[in-house]
């Protein structure tokens, strides 16, 4: 049964925290967020059985070389919506949807509420670190079955932590229910049978297609909304990972993939649709449907 959030005097005070600008000086955490299964293990497609499978994960990302940082340290808090993040999916209030970073990783949930903690896992990949399940959330009425998770500082969040939602405000200087798309991480991921759209990038040794494929190299993925998170390329067949930074489970839009010289790979040029041009630089994709299993792919080429 669908909650009932407000009454009307206090939709009239959301109404009025929902105007209310971003936190002047915030700014996107560094590292990545990644939803898991409960002990840190990844699926195939960031694509899970059940709403209950989906937790979340703040240590370096999948693939992320040895030095990657996790999550800024702090308190964080987090939602669920649907793509658009015009729907509100989390039906709790955002008190009990926190969590704190100590040394990358997630080692605590408080100061969320202990009447409305939610529950936690352990990440095997990065001891002592904690997984946060991201229940309770609504169905997404995306009808890919798409849903998109978003962290941002709690000192970032616009809204009052005591409510589930303060509403939605479009615009550049606009929130997503309390989240400020530039101040925030987000991942997308997918529940049921669904087909999956994904942006696939590979980075190669040299300046030809026959070159050794590169692991541990990034690329800052930033959604239609305008937030971002960090992928890197890796190796894991048994996931369908082949050497690829994969964004996995993309909605429809313009999907920004911005490729930088780094450890291992100044960037010659890159190749994306058949066109092929000079890197450093960031990359446009437009998905325009996600009915259908596809891979986009882009090229890159290091000196």
């Amino acid at each position: 049964m669908r909650r009932v959030r407000t009454g009307f005097a206090v939709a009239a005070a959301l109404a009025v925290m929902a105007a209310l600008p971003a936190v002047a000086g915030a700014h996107a955490p560094s590292g990545a967020i990644f939803t898991t299964l409960p002990d840190g293990s990844e699926v195939n497609f960031n694509h899970f059985d059940l709403k209950t499978d989906v937790y979340l994960d703040g240590g370096p990302g999948p693939g992320a070389p040895q030095e990657a940082a996790g999550l800024d340290d702090g308190t964080y808090v987090f939602q669920v919506t649907d793509p658009s993040g015009k729907v509100l999916l989390s039906t709790d209030p955002a008190r009990c949807r926190q969590f704190t970073v100590t040394d990358g990783i997630i080692t605590s949930i408080a100061p969320s509420d202990p009447s409305c903690d939610h529950a936690t896992g352990f990440d095997v990949d990065h001891p002592p670190a904690l997984t946060v399940q991201l229940m309770p959330y609504l169905d997404t009425p995306n009808n890919g079955g798409v849903y998109k998770a978003w962290v941002t500082f709690t000192e970032d969040y616009v809204c009052s932590l005591d409510v589930v939602d303060c509403g939605y405000v479009n615009g550049p200087d606009g929130h997503k229910h309390g989240f400020v798309p530039a101040h925030s991480k987000t991942d997308n991921f997918k529940v049921g049978d669904e087909a999956v759209v994904e942006i696939d990038t590979r980075f190669h040794e040299h300046d030809h297609a026959a070159s050794m494929l590169l692991d541990n190299r990034g690329v800052t993925w930033t959604d239609p909304l305008g937030a971002s998170n960090k992928k890197w390329s890796y190796w894991a067949p048994w996931l369908n990972v082949f050497h690829e930074a994969h964004v996995e489970a993309v909605e429809v839009g313009t999907h920004k993939i911005t490729i930088a010289n780094q450890p291992g790979c100044q960037v010659a040029h890159v190749v994306y649709d058949g066109v092929e041009t000079d890197g450093p630089k960031t990359v446009s994709v437009a998905i325009k449907n996600i009915n259908k299993d596809r891979t986009v792919f882009i090229d890159v080429y290091c000196d």
